[in-house]
């Protein structure tokens, strides 16, 4: 192992339903926006659920094979439109050719995804394996240009903060220069509208897109699904200021436990959430009392949100009715794999900005979800450390912690 060093955000590329990068989706999140319409580019009318945060790509950036990215399907082009994005953030555009740049691809799941988007364009794919194609992260990796090692991460909702947790580890080992890392998840096909919609799991007002995704809500009735993603750059502190770059953040910690309680419903037993978020504090040297917002995982279930509230008031005791909890999902929609990564992406935004977006939606509090709410309105506040919540399908439990780097805001901020 290297001598430690903290590792920091110092690039940001994200599209989603609520925009096309950092700036875009940071003040739709602040203005309390919802990304939720009626689902297009497929016939939903026979789901229970027509509703979603669909996305379309942009076209292809000018400093990329328009042909590779133009026959990339829509979940390539996701990534590949990202990791662009961050890289060109970052100032490394060009210059990471020179580089070691290791890639950690948060893709939940991939392979249908594809099948599904091929069944769509009239291929076969689902039906002749021996069509297979190369995967999401091999894509992207070619598309740009990267030399350092590649990783896919599929951990449902979990698979974002899973993948900074590995580029924080290859940094750490100095297996790479910089890594990208994050996730993203093109997920709202007919499949999955299908799969969820006949799990009871997706709300039905459809005749109220932007109010149907209400977590901690006494009346909320479901998740709603979106698509998108966020890939950050990874470096160590020393170096990306030997090159005049300030960091976003520090990735201070990652905690990660897994309880395998059921395949979709969350474990009632808060034990492994509440002990993943504790991992975190203690990787990190953080007080409870010291956390300024904690992004909740949240989707708008009845049992999920409930167990998460009493996870939180578990880990932080008195101190949550001090410490603002929202949940972003209720304007982006729940991303599955890439929830994680859009979902540290508004834990910056509150850093950046100075104000924690809200919780849309959420009129009427669930007593069973006892936490400071951040309700309807963005507010103002210093955020310097700041919790993610995400836990995945399968019992994948991640909490992530951010630092705010003083090099951007000043020491004394």
């Amino acid at each position: 192992m290297l001598a430690e060093h903290s590792i920091v955000i110092t690039g940001v590329g994200a599209i989603s339903a609520l925009g096309r990068n950092f700036a875009e989706i940071s003040a739709s999140l602040l203005a309390g926006k919802s990304a939720i319409r009626p689902v297009t580019g497929f016939d939903a009318s026979e789901h229970p659920c027509q509703i979603a945060g669909q996305l379309t790509m942009p076209e292809c950036p000018s400093e990329l094979d328009s042909s590779s990215y133009r026959h990339g399907f829509p979940l390539d082009q996701c990534a590949i439109w990202c990791g662009w994005q961050s890289l060109q953030d970052a100032g490394l555009w060009g210059k990471h050719r020179n580089l070691k740049v290791g890639l950690v691809l948060g893709v939940a799941a991939e392979a249908m995804s594809h099948w599904d988007t091929d069944y769509r364009r009239g291929g076969a794919l689902i039906h002749d394996l021996s069509q297979s194609r190369p995967s999401t992260s091999s894509f992207v990796r070619n598309a740009l240009q990267l030399r350092g090692p590649t990783m896919s991460i599929a951990a449902a909702c979990a698979s974002g903060n899973h993948a900074l947790a590995q580029a924080q580890e290859w940094i750490g080992m100095g297996l790479v220069d910089i890594c990208l890392a994050g996730a993203c998840d093109m997920g709202v096909t007919p499949y999955s509208l299908a799969s969820f919609g006949n799990l009871r799991a997706l709300s039905r007002r459809n005749d109220a897109p932007a109010a149907a995704l209400r977590p901690f809500d006494r009346d909320r009735d479901g998740m709603v699904l979106a698509e998108g993603g966020a890939l950050f750059v990874l470096e160590r502190s020393d170096l990306a200021r030997a090159r005049g770059k300030d960091g976003y953040a520090e990735l201070a910690a990652v905690g990660t436990t897994s309880d395998g309680y059921h395949l979709v419903i969350p474990s009632p037993d808060p034990t492994y959430c509440i002990a993943a978020m504790r991992q975190a504090l203690a990787t990190a040297q953080v007080n409870p009392d010291e956390v300024d917002y904690v992004n909740a995982h949240a989707t708008g279930t009845p049992v999920g949100d409930v167990c998460e509230a009493r996870a939180l008031n578990a880990v932080f005791g008195s101190y949550c009715d001090r410490i603002p909890v929202s949940s972003t999902k209720s304007m982006t929609g729940h991303l599955l794999g890439a929830a994680a990564a859009v979902e540290m992406l508004a834990c910056l935004t509150a850093m950046c900005y100075g104000a924690i977006p809200p919780t849309i939606n959420l009129e009427h509090p669930d007593p069973d979800c006892r936490l400071r709410h951040v309700a309807n309105q963005a507010e103002e506040r210093t955020v310097r450390i700041a919790m993610s919540n995400s836990l995945g399908f399968g019992g994948h439990n991640t909490s992530l912690l951010l630092r705010r780097s003083s090099e951007r805001f000043g020491a004394a901020a």
